[in-house]
Formats: structure tokens, sequence, C-alpha cells
């Protein structure tokens, strides 16, 4: 993906809440680093402090944590238009408990914690921004959280492709497992189910 690609990209997203001058578009973009992940490589890894946070011009990646067994548990997966990170971390400057692995080869825009402080103290408006992207996202874990308690799995995966149609198709199996909270074979299972009905 180019850098115009990119730039266009996560420019739009941000048009979705708030309004920019060209000299703050300038500004903004100014402020990004460009991070480029290789399929199976890892963006971070959990005892990490997240320093950045990522908007995804290209490719997918999971977030996940491991329990003491070792068993991933995938609690997003992120695609174009996506962000990613830590925010816990990253806010308090504590280290992680996620891994982030890209399950395609993927182009991200990072912003770092301390050209964040910078964007608020040179485009407030950028606050607005934040909050609204941070409350989407709470929004979003909130629903997940009820959906764990309240559906059972197959409804659970059901709600998963109705709501992310465009990731469905992009990720293993064994991931979609690991998002869900079931075995691959119980899996295996609901999507043959699925697809007959």
């Amino acid at each position: 993906m180019t850098n115009k690609a990119s730039h266009t990209l996560i420019l739009n997203n941000i048009a979705r809440f708030i309004d920019l001058t060209q000299l703050e578009k300038q500004k903004y973009l100014s402020l990004l680093t460009e991070v480029k992940v290789k399929k199976k490589d890892f963006l971070m890894q959990a005892g990490e402090i997240t320093t950045y946070e990522y908007f995804i011009a290209k490719g997918c990646l999971k977030v996940y944590t491991l329990d003491q067994n070792g068993v991933p548990h995938i609690s997003m997966f992120a695609i174009e238009d996506y962000w990613t990170g830590d925010i816990s971390s990253f806010m308090t400057k504590t280290p992680s408990n996620y891994y982030i692995k890209a399950t395609e080869h993927s182009e991200l825009l990072g912003i770092s914690r301390a050209n964040y402080d910078i964007l608020f103290q040179e485009i407030p408006k950028f606050e607005r921004f934040y909050r609204m992207l941070y409350q989407r996202s709470l929004i979003s874990y909130i629903k997940r959280s009820n959906h764990g308690i309240s559906l059972t799995a197959e409804e659970r995966y059901i709600k998963f492709k109705e709501k992310y149609p465009k990731i469905v198709n992009r990720v293993t199996q064994k991931d979609l497992a690991a998002y869900i909270g079931i075995t691959p074979e119980f899996m295996s299972k609901i999507i043959s189910k699925v697809n007959r009905s």
C-alpha cells in the first residue's frame, strides 16, 4: 500500500468524528510512524510496555492473552481501517498482558505516546476523536462480554459473522475457536451446522 493510500484511509477514519484543516492533517500525518509486520510476526508481546497505538492500513492481526496452560484467548481481530494496541499499557506505562500477532502481512501507522501528547497540545480536537474511539471500543468490549455470558457458542459465531463479515473468511478456524471460546473441533461442528441451515 502506498503512503498516499494509507494516509487517505486514516484521514477518512478520523473524518467520521472530527473535521481537520489541511494544515492539521499534515501535522497529524507527520506524527505517525509506518510499521510493517510480516505474517506470524509479533507487533507486541506480553510483558512489554505499549509505546504506540496502531491503525491498520493493510493486513490482519489478532490480539490475545495466554492462560496458565498456554492456551490462547483471542479478544479481537484487527483488519484495515481498525485501530489496535493495549490502551491500558499505553496510558499507564505498565507492562501489557497481550500479544498482538500478524495473521497476514500487515502495514500499520503508529502514533507514539510522546507524539500523542504533542497531538493533544497542538490539535485539541483530537481529544474528542480519541474519546469517541475509546467509547466505541468500550461499548464493543461490554457487548462481547455480555455475549460470552448470555449466548451459546453457535449464537456467538453467528453474531461474529454478522458483525464482521470482512473478517470471518480471513482468519483460521483455530483462531476463530479461540475467539469464540471453544475447541477447534467444536468450532468445526458449529460452522458445518450453520452453513447447512
